[in-house]
């Protein structure tokens, strides 16, 4: 029997990634479309979807935030007080659900990849998982006992503070809002910001990565004492392999023995962990999105 088709967009703020895939996870068909004024952007969106013929069981919609996440809000399915502005305010549950009468997923990016790994990815079999993104700049999402976390808006992991030795570190923070909290500190923008050149573009043995593997491990040993997650995912274009274990040992230093769980002692290797799904984590969360507001 055939699987029914979904469809995923991975809204981000420099590109939408759209694709039609299976409940399995199975990707069929995508694309990469250029973020620009919403209009341009939801035609070209919409007419990719029209395009594929298949009708379509359900969507799923992966965003940039921040978010109305409230089923009862009037606002629900808005991206809200972003940054982007010609996007605030913005209904884009309402553009996708006026051209597409079919249920529709709609979380954050991170949340969406979260549900991706725990299906398909790094943390099958886990129910208590935390996605981290390194990149522009620092968001994480988290699956609870099987839902993904949601609160009075929803997390934003990147701007929580983290100890500063300015002597060490002078660079005084380049989050807007909260200076020297984590993105202020560890996002892409940050290095960018603190050294004068993009992160890609430093060599692996540049002093920017042991900095950014001490910020990420006090983070790690935060986001453990308060959501003992079964596993921390860390993904984004700033991670890179040799950052792995030192976030993990400075996690443990940090930690020193408190949270009694071998996965911090002899199996950390397999606790903070790079996403299985490399950088498909985000269109194939939005993918699983899909599937569960079918009930698939």
């Amino acid at each position: 029997m055939n699987e029914p088709l979904l469809g995923a967009i991975e809204a981000g703020g420099t590109k939408f990634v759209c694709a039609v895939g299976t409940p399995s996870g199975t990707l069929l068909e995508q694309t990469r479309i250029p973020t620009r004024h919403p209009a341009e952007t939801m035609r070209d969106v919409v007419s990719f979807f029209r395009e594929r013929g298949g009708e379509l069981r359900g969507l799923g919609i992966g965003s940039f935030g921040p978010l109305d996440l409230k089923p009862d809000s009037p606002t629900y399915g808005y991206i809200t007080s972003t940054p982007k502005l010609p996007w605030r305010d913005f209904d884009v549950v309402g553009a996708i659900k006026e051209a597409f009468p079919v249920p529709i997923g709609f979380d954050t990016d991170v949340n969406a990849a979260a549900l991706a790994e725990s299906r398909w990815g790094a943390a099958q079999g886990h129910q208590n998982i935390l996605y981290v993104t390194v990149g522009t700049g620092i968001g994480g999402g988290a699956l609870i006992d099987g839902s993904l976390l949601h609160g009075l808006v929803h997390p934003e992991m990147g701007h929580i503070y983290v100890p500063h030795d300015r002597q060490a570190d002078p660079f005084p923070g380049s989050c807007p809002y909260h200076g020297d909290c984590l993105e202020g500190l560890a996002s892409g923008g940050a290095i960018a910001a603190r050294w004068g050149v993009p992160p890609e573009t430093l060599p692996s043995d540049h002093p920017a990565f042991r900095l950014e593997a001490q910020y990420l491990g006090v983070a790690c040993m935060t986001w453990i004492c308060m959501l003992s997650p079964e596993k921390i995912i860390l993904g984004g274009g700033v991670m890179r392999p040799e950052m792995y274990p030192w976030i993990r040992s400075h996690a443990q230093t940090l930690l020193n023995g408190y949270v009694d769980a071998p996965q911090l002692q002899a199996q950390i290797g397999e606790y903070i962990v790079p996403p299985g799904l490399g950088d498909r984590a985000g269109i194939l969360g939005a993918l699983a999105l899909a599937a569960r507001a079918c009930g698939l």
